[in-house]
């Protein structure tokens, strides 16, 4: 009988986020001939292009989030679930579920909106998610008053890349603002996110907190002293009574009087003697 590898879900905004990029995809692709994407799935342009943001038309708000789950081809959309799927779940495993989920909708919205003040072209991609988790991934080992090393090289590398590409990407509908946004914001939710095992031991209620013997004798009050103190002399006057109630029992008088015969008699057993042991066992 062959074993069953069990599938597990490790990562449930990760994945279903990743899910929805390809499924919009082959949607555009293989269903509506290339229809879907340009019409929900991109981030209008400036107010003052043909195609820019209309105060009046609801699904424009909508595109200021939805653009980061429309891709231009695969290649785009591989490029970006590299990223994604390496850094999201272990960025969700340390910040939560939730948390993630909350900081890809404030990328889109932001990338959305500085797109649309500052770009004359349409934006779509999840690049900015990706910049994102790049900067927040660094992050990770940030201490007081210490910044990383590494985070600063990141920043700097990510930031001379982007503009050196920018006359290529002056062509095409990947932004470079939108990358800097989401790695600006990455860099935010780094400093201001709380990881999910701090908040968890915040939450933890004060008596299931470990404490060394040090701080317990220093936290403990002089009321729960003097109770500590009553509880010793209960434990006292407890232990006195039972070994009275134990030195009075026949038990331990028959465990008196079984010795040898001869610590009783050099003669060995008599009749009496006889009498008395079995009296006493009774």
């Amino acid at each position: 009988m062959k074993r069953k590898i069990p599938f597990s879900y490790n990562a449930p905004v990760t994945l279903t986020f990743s899910i929805l990029c390809v499924l919009v995809l082959l949607t555009d692709r293989f269903i509506l001939e290339g229809t879907l994407i340009p019409a929900i799935f991109t981030a209008p342009a400036c107010m003052t292009e043909k195609n820019g943001f209309n105060w009046n038309y609801v699904l424009d708000y909508v595109r200021l989030f939805t653009h980061v789950l429309g891709h231009a081809d695969w290649t785009h959309l591989l490029g970006n679930l590299a990223y994604i799927l390496l850094l999201g779940p272990l960025m969700e495993e340390r910040y939560g579920s939730k948390m993630l989920a909350l900081m890809i909708v404030v990328t889109s919205l932001v990338t959305g909106v500085l797109n649309v003040c500052l770009i004359p072209s349409v934006l779509l991609g999840a690049s900015g998610i990706c910049f994102m988790l790049i900067v927040l991934s660094s992050l990770n080992v940030i201490t007081r008053n210490k910044i990383p090393l590494t985070f600063v090289f990141l920043v700097a590398v990510y930031i001379a890349k982007e503009f050196s590409g920018a006359k290529t990407a002056e062509t095409s509908n990947i932004s470079v603002v939108a990358h800097i946004a989401g790695g600006l914001c990455g860099s935010l939710f780094g400093f201001l996110a709380v990881p999910k095992a701090k908040r968890a031991s915040a939450r933890a209620p004060a008596s299931l907190v470990r404490k060394t013997p040090a701080t317990s004798a220093k936290s403990t009050s002089p009321a729960q002293n003097q109770q500590n103190d009553w509880r010793a002399k209960w434990e006292k006057i407890r232990q006195e009574r039972l070994a009275k109630i134990d030195s009075s029992s026949p038990r331990e008088q028959r465990t008196v009087m079984q010795t040898p015969y001869d610590a009783v008699s050099s003669k060995g057993p008599t009749e009496d003697d006889a009498t008395v042991v079995g009296t006493l066992s009774l």
